[in-house]
């Protein structure tokens, strides 16, 4: 077993979450400082931009469990638009806010509602959201580091289960790409990387 990766069958939204963490963190620890500006599957974003997003992800999603608000979510023109300091280390900053994540989320239950962007919605759809977010660019971090490890299949299951209540054609083209086609025989963590957008290598 990997460090930090959830090995039990995920629960509801919260449990959906916290095995997104652990597959993520599982991902990042294969980051080297010399990997980080190599290509991604994210064609635009080489990998250094592509954990600057999702830590602003995970930023995002903790502050909205502790103050029960969230006033924007990280664009991809956002990420594009700059690192911070080129010092920092990525990988590193990940565990940090993996780690604060996971506490903030289990203080927070799954009662209180959350406003985005001006929109009340459940702690629950909340957290899907984020875990949806946190697979695929954790998968994308570790493809981009030679590893290729698939999704494990309960947290997949259980994604793909939610997967088209979040990923509509209203929000697809401003968070993921065209689902692409995939062959009877393809797993189900092949089916959620297509259904957002991305091609499993052979």
């Amino acid at each position: 077993m990997i460090d930090g990766e959830a090995t039990a069958e995920p629960t509801g939204a919260f449990g959906l979450l916290e095995s997104a963490i652990g597959y993520a963190l599982g991902a990042v620890q294969a980051v080297t400082p010399q990997l980080l500006h190599g290509p991604t599957p994210c064609a635009e974003w080489d990998l250094g931009t592509l954990l600057h997003h999702l830590n602003d992800a995970l930023e995002v999603l903790a502050d909205g469990s502790e103050t029960r608000r969230i006033n924007a979510y990280p664009s991809h023109d956002a990420c594009l638009d700059g690192r911070g300091d080129p010092a920092t280390d990525p990988a590193a900053i990940f565990n940090e806010r993996a780690s604060r994540l996971r506490g903030a989320w289990r203080v927070a239950g799954d009662r209180q509602v959350i406003t985005v962007d001006g929109h009340p919605l459940t702690a629950s759809a909340v957290a899907a959201i984020g875990a949806i977010e946190i697979v695929v660019h954790g998968w994308d971090v570790s493809q981009a580091c030679g590893q290729a490890r698939p999704v494990p299949e309960a947290l997949a299951i259980g994604l793909l289960a939610i997967c088209p209540l979040v990923v509509t054609n209203a929000t697809r083209h401003r968070l993921f790409a065209d689902p692409v086609p995939t062959s009877l025989a393809a797993s189900p963590s092949d089916l959620l990387i297509a259904f957002l957008g991305r091609t499993s290598p052979p």
